[in-house]
């Protein structure tokens, strides 16, 4: 396989369909948006790789959606990693990527190295899922616990008990030494969902957590036998540079007739801008505005996700007298 080729189907996601097991999925493949997300930042091994996994979750449930605008996963915890923040932008218009973003706040002086990365999170804290579809819309949110040993099994716990719809996901991901690229932050997985022959809506879904039990009854024998398949996937054929999405699909899923659709890309993107940040900083006043200025005689603000460094005039920012404008 040529590089080219190989990069025609990094960075995407591809839905599909076992159009004999009445099961749908996603396929996704992450390279150059993975290292974009971790480079804004020097996170430790683990950080990068609780972050590598939400960022490779947001990915399959983001597209599975019909976004009009974000969806988030928030990960907030009792311990040294205290929050993993993650954002999916759908596509502005037809044929343009979605746009993905995510950062970790973290406690450096209790952070063991050598612990398991989930173990890091805590006992205390929760797992959300909030979609905003813009102006003119309420914001929707859904919290499950920490539970499973991993945040894809947090996903699945989640979509078991909110969406009563059995889920599952096969997720991979660490660093690359590819010849000629150096080293390189990669991640793939899989997600299967099983639908209700009567329903066409695609919502979303490893982890220790088991799939939601289905009836015995042929849909039962099929969600099974797809779970039996997808365990038998090996983590070179979900991130390795050699089997393309579509290749996999049929290596897994042939005997189901596997049908796929139109592939989404991915890249990385922020939508911090010096108006957000104005906007953000307009319920102060310049009495507090004032406590904020730098020795330079400046405000500042920094973007947590892709690391934008802001500089303003305090003249410029806050208001004055006792309230906002419009109070």
């Amino acid at each position: 396989m040529t590089q080219g080729t190989q990069l025609a189907w990094d960075d995407t996601v591809l839905p599909f369909q076992l159009d004999l097991a009445d099961v749908r999925g996603r396929v996704a493949r992450l390279d150059g948006v993975l290292q974009d997300v971790l480079r804004q930042h020097n996170y430790p091994a683990a950080i990068e790789g609780l972050v590598a996994e939400a960022v490779l979750l947001t990915a399959l449930i983001g597209q599975t959606i019909d976004l009009r605008w974000k969806l988030s996963i928030q990960v907030r915890g009792d311990g040294p990693a205290r929050i993993i923040a993650t954002d999916y932008y759908g596509p502005s218009e037809d044929g343009q990527p979605a746009r993905i973003r995510g950062y970790a706040s973290f406690d450096p002086d209790r952070l063991d190295p050598d612990a398991e990365p989930f173990s890091l999170i805590g006992e205390k804290g929760y797992f959300a899922i909030l979609i905003d579809q813009g102006e003119g819309t309420e914001p929707y949110s859904g919290i499950t616990s920490l539970e499973g040993g991993s945040l894809a099994a947090c996903a699945e716990a989640y979509f078991r008990q909110s969406e009563q719809i059995p889920t599952r996901f096969a997720l991979s991901y660490g660093r690359s030494h590819e010849p000629g690229r150096g080293e390189r932050w990669r991640a793939g997985g899989v997600m299967l969902q099983h639908m209700p022959k009567a329903s066409s809506l695609l919502k979303v879904g490893e982890g220790q957590v088991a799939p939601a039990a289905l009836p015995e009854t042929d849909d039962g024998e099929n969600w099974n036998r797809a779970n039996v398949l997808l365990d038998t996937v090996e983590e070179l054929e979900l991130i390795g540079p050699n089997v393309t999405s579509t290749s996999l699909l049929t290596r897994l899923f042939h005997e189901e007739q596997p049908r796929v659709f139109e592939t989404q890309a991915v890249q990385f993107g922020c939508s911090c801008s010096e108006d957000k940040v104005r906007q953000s900083l307009s319920i102060y006043s310049q009495k507090d505005i004032a406590h904020m200025v730098t020795t330079e005689g400046t405000v500042t603000a920094d973007c947590q996700f892709c690391g934008a460094h802001y500089v303003l005039d305090p003249k410029t920012v806050g208001f004055v007298g006792d309230k906002p404008p419009g109070f």
